[in-house]
């Protein structure tokens, strides 16, 4: 058996598969992060994140022969930020990934500081609120006590490891995300930036997700059910776990993720920079992934049913009974302000083009359709430049609805494979630790996929013209959200 773990911004899942990816037990715990103001985006790593690891690792191997777990796989939401005493007690809530936009002066502090060229080219991406660095940075300047008493620091899932195993490592991939921290090139922390950020704070051990980073100790086997010396790997960022699940591990594979957010990651055949993108290790060793994400996606599409109070599937039913185009609405979905490709925290959601006779059904299409054009920004900026095919395979809770991943395909043109499982990145997590313990080859794949979304071309010339509304109304209406954002904050 194995045992794959991720602790996600809306809740913690666990699986426990066998060496086939038969599914034998799942469970999951729903949580919240914390907002004590805005911009700031916290969870607390110890009471929530590792007491739902442990709660559910109990849950599954409960009434089951737990001496048959063969490995353990940990992902989690990232890149965030823990900082830790030696007995790995965290200091204060983790900071989460680009959702938290605290550290904006940092971001600039340290651009002036290392030269924004000279980041891009050593760590593969800009500085932006996704990164790492500004947020330690911050806590250095915002809370001196908390950091001068910091011995570590983590993101969320090589915390966890190290409470199942007491190692201080981090994979590969979650390092790469860690800017200006880590070169991409060179698999390595880069020392004048390390000393310059982290200071103090040791750095941790680089490994590969799919190696075993260490053995669960006789104390976490005590909370958590799993048989001390049980192995666990080093883990990732739940996005790349899930990509993993759904097999979209070879150049030109992308992962289309329907979330709360919407999140991308593209396998590539080599290290790239690309101004609006975010470059990075891959899982696997050797490997290199382009990933995007979008602020917000599923979160407005909940805003809006909370708002109207009215069932998804009334909503749904109005969005598809109105025609292409919601009858002169535009949505520019940036309510969360926005990560990729604009990078602007200070950018507000519009509405445009409200009239009298438009209802709830064309203000949700609206909002299908501004996310959809988002997506298409993204994969232009991620189209391959290596000769090789872009083959697209999404995931995530807004796949359900035959709508939203309809208007994705018919606004972007492309072809969408649905895995015939969904489960998440908890089910890479388990292919990835049976990988690591050599029970199957480094290649097995888990995945069927069910069916294909293909673009209805009727609707293509209406949809190129939206697009490029779209693209120019952001530039045009970029100072009023500014100035707009100044009064809120």
């Amino acid at each position: 058996m194995y045992l794959g773990i991720d602790v996600g911004t809306g809740s913690t899942k666990a699986v426990l598969t066998d060496a086939e990816g038969t599914l034998l037990a799942q469970a999951s715990r729903s949580h919240q992060p914390t907002m004590p103001q805005p911009g700031h985006v916290e969870f607390d790593a110890e009471n929530v994140w590792w007491a739902e690891v442990a709660e559910l690792s109990r849950e599954l191997l409960e009434g089951r022969d737990a001496g048959k777990l063969r490995g353990v796989g940990i992902s989690a939401m990232g890149p965030c930020l823990i900082l830790t005493d030696e007995a790995l007690t965290p200091l204060r809530p983790a900071i989460l990934y680009g959702v938290d936009t605290r550290a904006e002066e940092q971001i600039q502090a340290l651009n002036a500081e290392l030269g924004e060229e000279h980041i891009l080219r050593t760590g593969g991406s800009a500085l932006s609120s996704q990164a790492l660095g500004p947020k330690i940075r911050w806590v250095k300047e915002h809370e001196p006590e908390a950091f001068s008493r910091a011995s570590r620091w983590f993101s969320g899932s090589n915390f966890l490891v190290a409470k199942l195993t007491g190692e201080y490592v981090i994979d590969q991939h979650t390092a790469s995300q860690a800017d200006p921290l880590h070169d991409l090139d060179a698999g390595a922390w880069i020392p004048e930036h390390c000393a310059a950020i982290t200071e103090h704070l040791q750095m941790p051990g680089l490994v590969a997700s799919t190696e075993v980073a260490g053995e669960v100790t006789a104390e976490a086997a005590k909370l958590t059910g799993i048989p001390a010396g049980t192995p666990v790997t080093a883990g990732t960022v739940d996005a790349w776990a899930e990509a993993f699940s759904v097999g979209a591990r070879r150049p030109g594979d992308l992962m289309l993720m329907y979330g709360s957010t919407f999140f991308f990651v593209q396998h590539v055949a080599r290290a790239q920079r690309r101004q609006g993108l975010w470059a990075t290790r891959g899982v696997e060793p050797g490997t290199f992934s382009l990933a995007a994400g979008m602020a917000t996606s599923g979160s407005i599409v909940g805003w809006f049913q909370q708002l109207t109070q009215s069932a998804m599937e009334d909503l749904s039913a109005e969005a598809a009974a109105v025609p292409p185009g919601a009858e002169g609405l535009l949505v520019l979905p940036y309510f969360a302000g926005e990560r990729t490709p604009i990078f602007d925290p200070f950018a507000r959601g519009t509405i445009t083009g409200l009239t009298l006779s438009h209802g709830r059904g064309h203000i949700l299409r609206a909002i299908y359709e501004g996310m959809a054009c988002g997506v298409a920004q993204i994969l232009e900026l991620m189209a391959p430049d290596s000769g090789e095919a872009q083959r697209l395979v999404c995931v995530g809770g807004g796949v359900k609805s035959p709508l939203w991943a309809q208007i994705v395909s018919d606004v972007t043109g492309r072809e969408q494979d649905v895995p015939e499982q969904t489960i998440g990145a908890s089910y890479g997590d388990a292919l990835m630790a049976a990988i690591a313990v050599g029970d199957v080859p480094a290649e097995t794949d888990w995945t069927r996929i069910e069916r294909r979304i293909i673009p209805d071309p009727t609707r293509a010339d209406t949809y190129a013209a939206l697009l490029d509304t779209y693209t120019q109304a952001y530039p045009a209406m970029r100072e009023t959200m500014h100035r707009l954002a100044g009064r809120c904050e």
